[in-house]
């Protein structure tokens, strides 16, 4: 005979409680597959896994609960005693993530989320490749707390993004098109299931309300707070959307003999407003936002050359020398992060950033969004120069 698996299921237009809630599971399986009873021996309420398949398939918009919405295929990675799970008890698809304390509000909190599916899609990326294991040690270490500053100079080679959250519906869609339009200030790179925290396509069993070193909380357009720990701001229809960063290509630009003073000093990137549009979706408007590193004259065309190759990461710059042209008066008073310093023989260089999302947020009046904080990176497992 073969294992028989399980899932729990609930409509998201019914709320019960109890026995009738339970009640309500089962007559909603025996209605909808009256010939699915189980094998002489087998407990109730159980499915083989091909009559598993068709249930997922039968019941696209079926999940555990509200407060943490679940893949249909999410039941195929959970398994009890004997291979099986009960279909009738609620949270078989969603294990608590116990979490850091915020350092700033001094509670800990716990959360529950999908499982992660695994990677086993046609033209999957390997996530597991050279090197790898340092960025997952990196990610423990943020997440445990231990580690709440800039990720610029942090495992060189390996790809960072920016992180943008918002709720289901039509921010998000707007900011989706919004990326799309705008692709050197936005270079997408993943956007999560709805309700998910889990960047699939891009990290192995990484969780984006701790694996970030600092967030921020925006609402109606205004920046909130800052914390280290999202996960009670985290909403339950969550999009998660992953930018890319100009911080992926630094380990090629010191390979190549070009130094970064901002990682070399400790500091954070010093990133400006400018006065350059980008292309409006739907709600979302605004102005591109730069980051800035003095390059040696000598080396300006290197950087071009290197940082071209990597649209992931905003590419080419948008200016070399004479920030006035794109509106920054004075480059010694950043909008976000800290002043470098320019020396006679260098040019400041501007690359596209990806706090443009934050600069747009703001100017568009989104009602609520969790950001990664300036300067403070999700990294992933891929090396610098993929493309997902």
């Amino acid at each position: 005979m073969k294992p028989r698996s399980t899932a729990a299921m609930r409509t998201s237009s019914a709320t019960p409680a109890g026995d009738e809630r339970s009640d309500l599971h089962e007559s909603t399986v025996r209605d909808l597959l009256p010939a699915r009873q189980p094998q002489s021996g087998s407990p109730m309420h159980t499915y083989t896994e091909s009559e598993l398949e068709e249930l997922r398939r039968s019941l696209p918009s079926f999940v555990r609960d509200r407060s943490a919405l679940v893949p249909p295929r999410a039941a195929c990675a959970v398994r009890g005693a004997g291979d099986r799970v009960d279909i009738l008890k609620p949270g078989w698809a969603t294990p608590s993530y116990k979490t850091r304390g915020d350092s700033n509000d001094g509670a800990v909190s716990t959360g529950s989320s999908p499982l992660s599916p695994p990677g086993r899609w046609h033209g999957a990326p390997d996530l597991d490749g050279p090197g790898v294991d340092a960025v997952r040690r990196f990610r423990h270490e943020v997440r445990e707390g231990r580690f709440v500053g800039p990720t610029n100079g942090q495992c060189p080679g390996f790809l960072q993004c920016n992180m943008v959250v918002l709720r289901e519906g039509r921010e998000a869609f707007d900011f989706l098109l919004f990326c799309q339009r705008n692709s050197q200030a936005c270079p997408l790179i993943e956007v999560c299931d709805v309700g998910s925290p889990h960047p699939n396509g891009v990290a192995r069993d990484a969780d984006l309300r701790t694996d970030i070193p600092r967030y921020a909380i925006y609402r109606n357009g205004a920046l909130e707070k800052e914390v280290t720990d999202a996960t009670q701001y985290w909403p339950d229809d969550s999009v998660a959307f992953l930018i890319g960063c100009s911080f992926s290509v630094e380990g090629a630009l010191i390979s190549s003999g070009i130094p970064l003073r901002s990682a070399d000093e400790g500091k954070n990137v010093p990133m400006y407003r400018t006065s350059l549009p980008c292309r409006p979706a739907g709600c979302m408007r605004g102005n591109m936002v730069v980051s800035m590193k003095p390059v040696k004259a000598m080396d300006i065309a290197k950087e071009v050359e290197i940082t071209s190759k990597f649209p992931q990461a905003h590419g080419a710059p948008v200016c070399v020398g004479c920030p006035e042209a794109i509106g920054i008066q004075d480059i010694g008073k950043p909008d976000w992060g800290e002043p470098v310093e320019v020396l006679p023989d260098e040019l400041p260089v501007f690359h596209a950033c990806g706090v443009t999302p934050q600069n747009v947020l703001m100017a568009s009046g989104v009602s609520f969004a969790i950001t990664h904080s300036a300067g403070h990176m999700f990294l992933c497992d891929l090396p610098s120069d993929a493309v997902p």
